[in-house]
C-alpha cells in the first residue's frame, strides 16, 4: 500500500459512517467501520462484507467499537456515557469489545479501536486502577487475536494518555489520533498533542473542528467543520505526521450522517484537500 492512502469511515450495519459505495465512487481505497450490532458479527456477514470490498479494492484498515447508551449530547453526558470507563456497565463493554475483536479477525483485521472514554485524572483512584485492569484484560484478549488497540485522541491531554499507555504496559496499547477532537473537547493544541504522542500513532482521522468560545472550553463543544476549514491547520497537519514519520492511512471522518449529501460533499472536498496537500509535502 502507498504512503497516505485515503480512508473514510463505513459500517455493515446502515446508519454510521458512508456507504460503501460511496468510499467506491469517490475512488477511496481503504475504510475504518464501526463494529456491526451483535447479530451481525458473524462469519457470514464478514464473509459478505470483505467479498463488496474486494470487489471495489477497498481495503479493511480498522474495526471501532461502540456501545448501546453512549451520548455525546453534551461533554457531561459524554463523561458518564461513553466508553469502558463508566463503572456500571464496563464489564459488559469490556466482553462486547472482546467480541467485536474476534469479528475483526474474521475480517482479517489487525486492529480494532474505541474511545475508552474520560479516563480518571487520580492515578491512585480506584476507578483509574480498575480501568487500568480492564484496559489490561482487553489488550491480552486482543493480542491473543493478533492484533493491537489503538486509542482515540480527544478526552484526555496528551500528556494523560501518555501516562494511561505507560500504566496500562501492554505492547499492543497504541493511539488512533484525532486532531478535530482535541479541540472538540478542549484537551489541547493538536499539532504539541501530537508531537508528544508520535512514537504511539498508528492510525490517524482527517477531521477538522472549531474551538469553543474562550471561557468555554472543556466545558461546551467546540464545532465540527469540513476537513481543511477548521482550526486544524490540515498543512501543518500532515506535515507534522510527515516528520514523526506516519505514513500510514489518512482516514476521513465527517460525523454528519443525518445529512448524507452534504456528508458525501464534504468528503469528496476532504480527498482533493488531502491530494493537493499530499502532492505539496510528499
Amino acid at each position: 500500500m502507498s504512503k497516505w492512502p485515503i480512508g473514510v469511515f463505513t459500517s455493515i450495519d446502515a446508519g454510521l459512517g458512508v456507504r460503501l459505495e460511496v468510499a467506491e465512487e469517490l475512488d477511496i481505497p481503504t475504510v475504518q467501520i464501526h463494529a456491526p450490532h451483535a447479530g451481525n458479527r458473524t462469519e457470514a456477514a464478514a464473509t459478505a462484507f470483505l467479498e463488496k470490498c474486494k470487489a471495489a479494492g477497498i481495503s479493511v484498515t480498522a474495526v471501532f467499537g461502540g456501545f448501546e447508551g453512549e451520548s455525546y449530547a453534551d461533554i457531561p453526558t459524554t463523561v458518564a456515557t461513553v466508553g469502558l470507563v463508566p463503572p456500571e456497565t464496563q464489564a459488559a463493554r469490556a466482553q462486547e469489545m472482546k467480541e467485536i475483536s474476534d469479528f475483526a479477525k474474521l475480517l482479517g483485521c489487525d486492529t480494532v479501536a474505541l474511545h475508552i472514554g474520560f479516563v480518571p485524572e487520580d492515578r491512585d483512584s480506584a476507578e483509574y486502577k480498575q480501568i487500568v485492569d480492564c484496559t489490561r484484560d482487553l489488550l491480552d484478549h486482543v493480542k491473543a487475536n493478533g492484533q493491537q488497540l489503538n486509542l482515540e485522541t480527544g478526552q484526555e491531554t496528551a500528556d494523560h494518555l501518555l501516562e494511561f499507555i505507560h500504566d496500562v504496559d501492554r505492547d499492543n496499547l497504541f493511539i488512533n489520533f484525532d486532531p478535530a477532537n482535541m479541540i472538540l473537547y478542549g484537551t489541547g493544541d493538536p499539532i504539541d498533542a501530537l508531537k508528544k504522542v508520535a512514537k504511539y500513532v498508528r492510525s490517524v482521522h482527517c477531521k477538522d473542528a472549531t474551538w469553543a468560545a474562550d471561557g468555554e472550553r472543556g466545558k461546551s463543544w467546540g464545532r465540527e467543520v469540513p476537513f481543511g476549514t477548521g482550526d486544524i491547520n490540515a498543512e501543518l497537519y500532515l506535515q507534522t505526521l510527515k516528520e514523526i514519520g506516519y505514513d500510514g492511512p489518512l482516514t476521513i471522518e465527517r460525523e454528519i450522517p443525518e445529512e448524507p449529501t452534504q456528508q458525501k460533499k464534504d468528503i469528496g472536498q476532504a480527498v482533493a484537500t488531502i491530494n493537493e496537500l499530499k502532492a505539496k509535502i510528499g
